[in-house]
């Protein structure tokens, strides 16, 4: 007869490095964040563009925030926390530079909303919450970038939807 408990452990565990791995990656695009918000902040010209490029260095500071509170909940996970930023894209044109971001917050507020049912799912209520204070400041520099392009905010859809 199969140990089913010895199973369920096995999935549990599965789950749970599934769990590191996917906040690693959450990791890797807030240190991209970091960057790209120090960096575009400093980049920005003209005075048109001073007081979005003073409300990015805010954005890389919260960004920096938010990296370690993943990075402190891998580490309780057992995971080590990655080192390793994602790629961030430049542009000579302050639009390009805001609609990048933009779309990187975009990406962030689904990956952790999917982030949200796995820690719950797995009784981790505590990340859980820190993940949803974490969304809803992504929600405001979703806001803020969607105003400073001119558009919309763009509707964040479940993750392969």
């Amino acid at each position: 007869m199969p140990d089913l408990k010895n199973e369920k452990d096995q999935k549990s565990e599965k789950a749970v490095q599934d769990l590191i791995k996917a906040l690693n990656e959450d990791l890797a695009r807030e240190y991209q964040a970091v960057i790209a918000y120090t960096v575009y902040s400093n980049v920005l010209k003209g005075a048109k563009w001073m007081s979005i490029a003073g409300e990015l260095k805010k954005h890389a500071a919260e960004e920096l925030q938010h990296a370690l509170i993943i990075a402190d909940q891998v580490d309780y996970l057992g995971g080590m926390p990655t080192a390793t930023p994602k790629p961030v894209k430049l542009s000579e044109k302050p639009e390009d530079m805001l609609q990048f971001d933009l779309d990187n917050e975009t990406e962030t507020i689904s990956n952790y909303r999917q982030r949200v049912q796995q820690a719950e799912s797995l009784g981790h209520y505590a990340l859980a919450e820190q993940l949803r204070k974490i969304i809803a400041q992504e929600q405001e520099h979703q806001h803020d970038l969607a105003t400073a392009v001119g558009i919309d905010v763009p509707k964040v859809l479940p993750q392969g939807a």
